[in-house]
């Protein structure tokens, strides 16, 4: 009984230690450092991959996404729209295929619902000292004293774990919309930031394309 109740302790502790919600941490293009850049008729991008964290990467890794922070300054005598007057290619001269910010965020954003599993942890008991009967022909051996934890660990875990999902994924959406370049005019001697998606596994070279 004692070596079960271990086993036991020790899978429902390897799930709670590997499922919990994350949290997000905001990715404030502004303040990045961008190492990679390039310039095209007049127009500067700079860029940086590699910007989420737990979760949201694995989402971003399953899905074949590469989610970038461009900064885009416009040094032409106009104003300029991205997907107008101009797009973002590979070196290899292949399109980075951008996806509408919506998607995006459904595609990589966590499961608040998912955490319901944790009401499967009602049934879990914790279990100390033991009694021993005995008629005479045989002995048995029972837990002494019992406490229904899951009953208050499995909706708490639940609740906690989706209110923390559902804040990060708020989070993860403001940002989002916020670095939205999808029609965005950027006039003559502007900088813009933006966040963007592109349906992608790899890190390779962008540039601008004049349209």
């Amino acid at each position: 009984m004692k070596k079960m109740i271990t086993i036991s302790s020790l899978l429902v502790s390897a799930m709670l230690l590997n499922s919990c919600a994350s949290g997000y941490k905001k990715i404030n293009p502004e303040t990045i450092n961008y190492a990679s850049k390039s310039m095209e008729s007049n127009i500067l991008l700079e860029y940086k991959y590699d910007l989420l964290a737990k979760k949201y990467k694995k989402k971003e890794t399953k899905n074949n996404i590469k989610l970038i922070a461009v900064k885009i300054t416009n040094n032409t005598e106009n104003e300029i729209v991205l997907g107008r007057d101009f797009k973002l290619s590979y070196e290899n001269g292949n399109e980075v295929s951008l996806i509408e910010t919506e998607k995006l965020f459904k595609t990589i954003k966590q499961s608040p619902a998912s955490y319901l599993w944790y009401l499967l942890l009602a049934p879990v008991q914790l279990q100390s000292g033991t009694t021993t009967t005995s008629n005479g022909f045989y002995t048995e051996t029972k837990p002494a004293n019992t406490f229904p934890i899951g009953l208050i660990a499995g909706p708490g875990l639940a609740t906690g774990n989706m209110i923390a999902a559902s804040t990060a994924n708020k989070n993860f959406k403001n940002e989002l919309m916020q670095f939205d370049l999808n029609g965005k005019t950027i006039k003559k001697g502007e900088t813009v930031y933006g966040l963007i998606g592109s349906n992608s596994n790899s890190y390779d070279s962008i540039k601008v394309k004049i349209q």
